[in-house]
């Protein structure tokens, strides 16, 4: 059974695990080797975090920069993708955040970019990052 609930600390070393692996894996493009478990910590710092859990089980998370309504980070272990932890996780977030909700995400991140647009998340910008270009994408709740 899924569960989406907020980030407790019996969850950090499942989501460290996720963020460097799927980062890993995900941004094949750029140079990884210096990622670590630790990274974590450091990117949601201050953001308020949604965790999906299946059978009790960590596999994903969303992190939400709430001041901003900015998506900031969204991980799903590997071995859970394409099984709509992501779909449910986004779901939640929404019903949390005021619109209109943004979020940048890598042009090479193409999974990505067709999840986002399939759920009415709209390309407003374009622009480049340390790690390459990537496009601006708003969603305004109806």
């Amino acid at each position: 059974m899924l569960r989406i609930v907020e980030k407790n600390k019996n969850h950090i070393a499942d989501l460290q695990r996720i963020f460097l692996e799927v980062r890993q894996k995900t941004f094949y493009w750029l140079d990884t080797q210096n990622y670590n478990l630790i990274d974590f910590d450091h990117e949601t710092q201050g953001e308020f975090v949604l965790v999906a859990v299946f059978d009790n089980k960590v596999v994903g998370f969303i992190s939400l920069w709430l001041p901003g309504n900015f998506i900031h980070h969204f991980y799903i272990d590997d071995e859970f993708q394409q099984h709509k932890i992501g779909t449910k996780l986004l779901e939640e977030a929404i019903q949390i955040m005021k619109t209109p909700i943004t979020l940048k995400c890598l042009e090479k991140n193409i999974r990505a970019i067709e999840f986002y647009k399939k759920r009415g998340f709209v390309a407003t910008d374009k622009g480049i990052s340390a790690h390459g270009e990537y496009i601006s994408f708003a969603l305004h709740k109806t």
